[in-house]
Parts: C-alpha cells; structure tokens; sequence
C-alpha cells in the first residue's frame, strides 16, 4: 500500500469512530428520559429605583450612605 492509502484508511477508521461514539452518547442521553425544566431559582430579586429630585449633590451622597449603611428593602423609601 502506498502513503496516501494508509491515510484514507486511518482517516477512514477514525471517522468511523467518531460516529458511533456520537450514536453511543446520544442513545445514553436518550435513555434518561424525559426532559424536564430546569427549577425556578429560590432566590428573591428586589429592583430598588430612587430619584432624588431637588436634592444637592451632598445630600444625594448622605442619603445615599444611609441607604447602604442600614440595607434598606425594597419596600422602604429614604
């Protein structure tokens, strides 16, 4: 056999293998069933928005500070 013989075989061989491996993967994800959603997650997002119209720069900061410092929810106004 010559050179480019040999190639096309192992080229050949290999991509024989590749395609029952994928055959393989898919029959064993198959298996499993049934898909089911993913959970909802436990976790509670808040979306906090606050204006601060009128208001100085100072002021904006110290409300700003007092918010953070005393983890307001979003529920309560400054």
């Amino acid at each position: 056999m010559d050179r480019g013989k040999i190639v096309a075989v192992i080229t050949g061989v290999i991509s024989i293998l590749l395609a029952v491996a994928y055959l393989v993967i898919v029959q064993i994800l198959d298996f499993r069933g049934e898909m089911k959603p993913a959970p909802i997650t436990q976790i509670q997002i808040h979306h906090v928005v606050a204006t601060f119209d009128g208001l100085k720069d100072d002021e904006i900061e110290i409300k700003i500070g007092l918010a953070q410092l005393s983890h307001i929810d979003s529920s309560t106004t400054i």
